[in-house]
């Protein structure tokens, strides 16, 4: 990775600009801007959001955003959707194996590989499978920010603000209206994306855990400026109300040749995360493990969170160290990024996902629980080679129809507990 193309840090105040003199030097916008280029506002808050919250850039740029023909309604990426209420959502585990990815006879780019799984007012969570790049076409989603997290093939993101590449293990969040364009440099890719409607995803408050767990700023990256000045014939693609429109442009959209600000995509290196956990006995509640987290008004109750499974050591002794069995109010989106998960013994795989929602009693299967159960506790468990994602929100994930009657829907996934034994015996302690 070319450190030189990011800077550092999460929701920081950043200036940088990719020709000298680009950026204004007084605090105020000129009246001429340097170079013969605009200056335009991109707010992703209320201007009166207090000053830790707000998000707000300003981009000097070749042209105006508003330069460009009107926007028409299509019907591109059908199974991209922002409606949940096309079936009912059973009270059931679900389980999928990996979306398949498209084949050499289909042109499959980013936007047309989008598939939705299921969401509800908060979020939508979604696979892409693709094996195009997007060339002339550009995107951006009024509806909510993007979480991206690829699992199978790298991803070269170009952005207004410059350019971020993420591999599988590593994720980017491209903040709401921002445009982009995704490229494909190994072909084939599939991955996660959850789509966020809330308030902005953040870092969490360490609270008792002090200063150094989980998640540092400090690893995640924001593009410098870079810039495209070409003309040509376009399609600047918008999400917008929950349906996708479309509209000619003459020009590349991402012209920004300088910005300052704090509303900017970046990425992070799930690699990088600190993992915190009990060392004396039981196992930490799954919010241990958050990365990003979207506030509501509630204190202490998030729309959405983000968390990571990542390698780590198990050392509580005398306990049974893998996740309980439980039922939350929460509905919980898993996804398998890489290697295997250690709370299932088989049929979690990497590109596959669950969902287990509010009030649907899950855990380890029959195999973790009966190793588990027997395990020397004395000795320390090293996971590793593994990485696996929750997107989980406080209330049920509504199904999409696709989800419910995919031919990668594990319709036996129940089967993976029906082993259990009895063992309850009133005479034996």
């Amino acid at each position: 990775m070319d450190e030189s193309r990011y800077m550092s840090g999460f929701g920081n105040e950043f200036s940088t600009e990719a020709l000298p003199g680009a950026l204004p030097r007084r605090g105020n916008s000129p009246q001429k801007a340097a170079y013969g280029l605009y200056a335009e506002q991109l707010s992703g808050t209320a201007f009166t959001a207090p000053r830790h919250a707000n998000r707000r850039s300003w981009l000097y740029r070749i042209r105006p955003a508003a330069v460009q023909e009107p926007y028409e309604l299509c019907d591109i990426a059908p199974r991209w959707l922002s409606h949940f209420d096309e079936v009912p959502t059973p009270p059931n585990p679900l389980r999928w194996d990996p979306l398949p990815l498209p084949g050499p006879a289909a042109q499959v780019d980013f936007i047309d590989g989008m598939t939705t799984m299921g969401g509800n007012a908060g979020c939508a969570v979604h696979i892409y499978t693709a094996n195009r790049s997007m060339g002339t076409r550009y995107f951006h989603d009024a509806d909510g920010e993007l979480l991206i997290v690829p699992q199978h093939g790298r991803l070269h993101i170009a952005t207004e603000f410059g350019v971020i590449d993420i591999e599988p293990q590593e994720i980017a969040l491209i903040p709401r209206g921002v445009r982009f364009r995704v490229d494909l440099p190994d072909g084939a890719a599939r991955g996660y994306v959850c789509e966020n409607y809330g308030a902005h995803l953040r870092l969490p408050d360490l609270g008792v855990m002090g200063s150094n767990g989980l998640a540092h700023p400090r690893d995640f990256l924001t593009p410098v400026a870079t810039y495209e000045d070409v003309e040509g014939h376009f399609e600047m693609v918008a999400k917008f109300q929950g349906r996708l429109w479309k509209a000619p442009i003459g020009h590349s959209p991402l012209d920004v040749v300088a910005w300052h600000g704090s509303g900017a995509p970046c990425k992070y290196d799930l690699r990088q995360f600190n993992v915190m956990g009990s060392i004396s006995y039981d196992h930490p509640d799954p919010s241990i493990n958050l990365v990003l987290h979207a506030p509501s008004s509630t204190p202490g109750v998030d729309t959405l969170d983000f968390a990571v499974f990542a390698p780590r050591v198990l050392a509580m002794q005398d306990t049974f160290r893998p996740p309980w069995f439980h039922r939350n109010i929460a509905g919980e989106f898993m996804g398998l990024v890489h290697g295997v998960y250690d709370a299932k013994a088989e049929g979690f795989l990497p590109g596959g996902a669950s969902l287990h929602n509010p009030m649907i009693g899950h855990g380890p299967d029959t195999g973790t629980f009966e190793k588990a159960s027997t395990h020397d506790t004395s000795r320390p468990d090293y996971v590793r080679d593994t990485m696996a994602i929750m997107f989980e929100t406080p209330v049920m994930i509504q199904t999409t129809r696709f989800a419910l009657e995919s031919p990668q829907r594990q319709r036996q996934y129940h089967e993976c507990w029906m082993g259990m034994a009895k063992h309850f015996d009133p005479a034996r302690r």
